[in-house]
């Protein structure tokens, strides 16, 4: 018996790229015009619906521009008839931090529940691939549906299936098959109507609709298209279809059939199949600088500016924050980080990308400033961004040898009055100039100081000596004295003949400190004739760096030989592979004969550092690379791998740089496994996702192997510790890793692409995207003992890794005491990671943890609060958690996503 399927739900909607392979102005000049007419035509007819594609930034930009309009446009939303939200912008969900994803959600939901109500619907039409906490994320904002198209895999057969995270979160997600986002959108074209071809068009739908819908139910005919409007007479041609069919917005849809997963098939964790569409994964290596700009903006603010904004700052940076988030969430647009628009776009990208990064930058400079100035001059605040306490190198420049006052001597002390270890890094000059002058160049000479500033340094003091005709500036690197340049002139009125003039520099060096501080805390340190010795000292020679945690031997071929006290090996670490690549933004292809360049022509090893807190060793490698796939010329190209051990570190710290003066190529840092692995981990997005070897294929697109890591990526006994979003594939059979430093292409899409059949958009040259210029990407390389899934050790590293300490120079009286340690807030608990600390109003903070782990999970947070409650994450307190003498103790489940308030004492 055939189940009866019906009634039709158009959804007419418009899918708006903010920026594309137009720059967003010019999208934005097309958005206006298009929004005009919707709401012209929604005024004049009550019949009409529209779903505004899930994110707000593109009301916000039509309402800059049509501020007038702003009541009108919340009327059609408080009735129901214009869905905006849920998010402020379709994002790429693995090119951003979990966090980012929140923030975007937090954010368009207050934005359109300002407007008059929010779509309650996860809706993600077109994002290449969905992360596997998505599902969890939504429900604990309170939706209940999610929606998608791209990566869903074969098992999915109807359309919809439950989608479960790895905490165990399940949502009712529709899946958009036939056509995705526009599987009605050819529907109600100009002439369908014509000749009884309305009744031909709709039956074909619902014929082609019902074989995902064996339980029968209303269909849903997703009319739009990219940046395209619907047919001005829309609701005229519905009324007079047939089937049932009426309009609705995709939330009044979703009402009807309701939240229920039952009998639905489940799916567990990402969606990167490329089954039944294309999922375009070469965007995680096109234009690498996005993805190096996204990851330290989004450190900037996540981890240094909001928690010292919420524990270290009276003042309210709160604007300041929001604004670095509103650039954040802009750049994790799904054409945008991505690297997949036009030339045009991906500056535009840049530079909000780097905006961000520095009014995270500023804050975090801010709330800092305040306790510099109780550090005397010459020493240094340091903050610690981690919620344990930690142990790592600063490096800083101090005075020595007794200039500007201070006390003479080559050590550190900490307020508590215990010498800490430094290591010379560069001793700076102190002779600047010293020169002869005719006194008629004087006063121009004179002009060289801005304000108190010469030589980049400030004016300490001067002299004048007409006996022996000689005008000399101290400077150093913070005065305290006053400074008049015009006193100087007055001093050098009348001067004659030939004058001497001379910029001593206080004496200074750059030293590596190994410093101590409290989580999420403040310590200070300060120049004193006391010194220590290292536990665990690194040492050096001329190729091989030893720490006592982790041993390095730089081998005849550049690569590197790694071995643990415990007997772990690796070999040949750090080959690097040169490959042809005629793909486009979106998907990798090698050309037909691919040629790949793996040997070098010369190696050579120049010692950088020798210890005992760091040292460092710079491996240079040349090479001879095709200048393009096209081109019989090659390319010399040299390749410097600084190779850092620290101490107390078990991790080797790698920067890999290269002049880049070739096109349409691939590079590849490649790592062997001490053991073959069927599978890796990589963590990205609150999770740590097992990956095998193979990718599920089905469609028209090659599924390679290659995927995003974020923090780390982990397999057979490595783990690659990362400072951005980075590609990575397990190849050799799972022997070892192949890390992408560069994806050199010239095109945006090709309409003809080895790995893809259908073009991903226009065939637009992109000659920025070839990337040409200096190149570096840093990482580090942990080896472990025998570890399937990684542990909370591989967790603590990439957080020492990624975080460093962070110092600023004090500016206190010279010789005042040192200022003690201020402890933060701590978290503990293994496996137990924090993703956010920031300020809320009426003295409270909310901090955000995860239990990265398989197991079960307790965290223990300690500080200087009074109450605790959980939240969701648009920060709405819940329910009241029992916290007692400054320690709240919370039970988590694997993978669970927890958000907290605390009132600060």
């Amino acid at each position: 018996m055939k189940t009866e399927v019906g009634p039709i739900i158009v959804v007419p909607h418009t899918h708006w790229d903010r920026e594309w392979y137009l720059p967003f102005q010019r999208f934005r000049l097309r958005l206006v015009s298009l929004l005009d007419g919707v709401v012209d035509r929604m005024a004049d007819d009550p019949r009409w619906r529209f779903t505004l594609d899930g994110q707000m930034a593109a009301v916000d930009d039509y309402l800059e521009i049509r501020p007038e309009r702003r009541e009108e446009v919340a009327a059609l939303v408080r009735e129901g008839r214009l869905a905006v939200g849920p998010w402020q912008i379709l994002h790429d969900e693995f090119l951003c931090s979990g966090e980012t994803i929140v923030r975007n959600l937090e954010l368009g939901l207050r934005r359109a529940e300002e407007l008059g109500a929010a779509m309650m619907v996860g809706y993600l039409p077109d994002q290449f691939g969905h992360c596997a906490q998505t599902p969890q994320i939504l429900r604990l904002a309170g939706l209940e549906h999610a929606c998608v198209w791209r990566g869903v895999p074969s098992l999915v057969r109807e359309h919809a299936f439950a989608w479960e995270a790895p905490d165990g979160t399940v949502i009712r997600t529709q899946y958009l098959p036939e056509g995705g986002y526009g599987n009605a959108a050819s529907m109600f074209e100009d002439g369908a109507f014509e000749d009884g071809a309305s009744e031909g068009r709709a039956a074909a739908f619902a014929e082609a609709m019902s074989r995902w819908h064996p339980r029968g139910g209303p269909l849903l005919a997703m009319y739009g298209a990219d940046h395209t409007a619907p047919a001005a007479d829309l609701a005229d041609r519905v009324a007079a279809s047939g089937f049932g069919m009426r309009l609705d917005t995709l939330g009044g849809y979703l009402a009807m059939v309701g939240p229920s997963v039952e009998g639905l098939t489940r799916v567990r964790g990402e969606l990167r199949s490329h089954a039944r569409a294309n999922i375009l994964p070469g965007v995680i290596s096109a234009r690498v600088r996005l993805k190096q700009l996204m990851g330290q903006g989004e450190r900037l603010v996540e981890r240094y500016a909001e928690p010292l904004a919420a524990l270290w700052y009276a003042g309210d940076a709160r604007r300041f924050l929001d604004l670095a988030w509103r650039r954040l969430v802009e750049v994790s647009c799904h054409d945008s980080v991505t690297g997949c628009g036009a030339d045009e776009t991906a500056e535009q990208v840049a530079a909000r990308a780097a905006e961000a990064g520095q009014l995270g930058r500023a804050v975090r400079d801010l709330a800092l400033e305040r306790w510099a100035g109780g550090v005397p001059l010459g020493g240094h605040l340091v903050f610690n961004p981690s919620p344990r306490a930690r142990r790592g190198v600063v490096v800083v420049e101090v005075p020595y040898g007794g200039g500007d006052g201070l006390a003479p001597g080559d050590g550190l002390v900490s307020g508590e009055g215990r010498p800490v270890p430094v290591q010379v890094l560069e001793t700076a000059p102190t002779v600047l100039d010293d020169a002869v002058h005719p006194a008629s160049d004087l006063p121009l000479l004179l002009e060289r100081v801005y304000g108190r500033f010469l030589y980049g340094q400030e004016v300490r003091d001067w002299s004048v000596s007409r006996a022996d005709r000689t005008l000399t500036f101290h400077v150093t690197a913070r005065a305290d004295t006053p400074f008049d340049v015009g006193a100087v002139r007055e001093a050098l009125r009348g001067a004659d003949g030939d004058w001497r003039l001379r910029i001593l520099a206080d004496p200074r060096r750059t030293v590596a400190a190994l410093v101590s501080a409290p989580a999420l805390g403040l310590t200070a340190v300060a120049p004193a004739s006391a010194t220590a010795e290292v536990d665990g000292p690194v040492v050096a020679d001329a190729s091989t760096l030893d720490n006592g945690l982790l041993r390095a031997e730089v081998r005849e071929d550049g690569t590197l030989r790694l071995r643990t006290p415990s007997g772990v090996v690796i070999e040949g670490a750090g080959r690097v592979v040169d490959g042809g690549d005629l793909g486009d933004t979106y998907n990798y292809a090698p050309p037909a004969r691919d040629r790949l360049i793996e040997t070098p022509l010369a190696v050579r090893v120049r010692p950088v550092w020798a210890g005992p807190l760091v040292a460092a060793l710079d491996i240079v490698r040349t090479y001879r690379w095709p200048a393009s796939d096209t081109s019989p010329d090659e390319e010399d190209i040299t390749v410097t791998m600084r190779a850092e051990l620290r101490a107390g570190e078990p991790f080797l710290r790698l920067r890999v740089t290269f002049d880049n003066r070739c096109d349409d190529h691939r590079v590849r840092l490649h790592v062997p496994l001490p053991r073959r692995a069927a599978s890796s981990f990589a963590e990205g997005q609150f999770a740590v996702v097992e990956r095998g070897t193979a990718a599920e294929g089905g469609f028209g697109e090659r599924p390679v192997p290659t995927y995003p890591a974020s923090a780390f990526v982990a397999a057979g006994g490595l783990a690659v510790l990362l400072e951005h979003v980075t590609e990575y594939e397990l190849t050799g059979d799972g022997s070892e890793l192949a890390l992408t430093l560069l994806r050199s292409v010239g095109y945006l899409s090709r309409d003809r692409n080895a790995y893809r059949d259908q073009p991903a958009g226009p065939q637009l040259p992109t000659p920025q995207a070839q990337c040409r210029g200096e190149r570096t990407v840093g990482l580090a390389l942990l080896p472990l003992d025998g570890v399937q899934h990684p542990g909370p050790e591989v967790l603590e590293a990439a957080e020492e890794y990624r975080h460093d300490l962070a110092a600023t120079a004090g500016y206190g009286p010279v010789g005042a005491p040192v200022p003690p340690s201020r402890e933060g807030l701590s978290v503990a608990g293994r496996g137990v990671v924090m993703t956010s600390l920031r300020p809320r109003d009426g003295g409270w903070i909310e901090v955000r943890i995860v239990a990265q782990t398989p197991e079960p999970a307790t965290a223990v947070l300690r500080g200087p609060f009074t109450e605790a409650a959980r939240a969701d994450p648009r920060g709405r307190p819940a329910e009241p958690l029992g916290a007692r003498d400054g320690t709240l103790t919370l039970a988590l489940r694997p993978w669970e996503i927890a958000t907290v308030r605390l009132r600060t004492a």
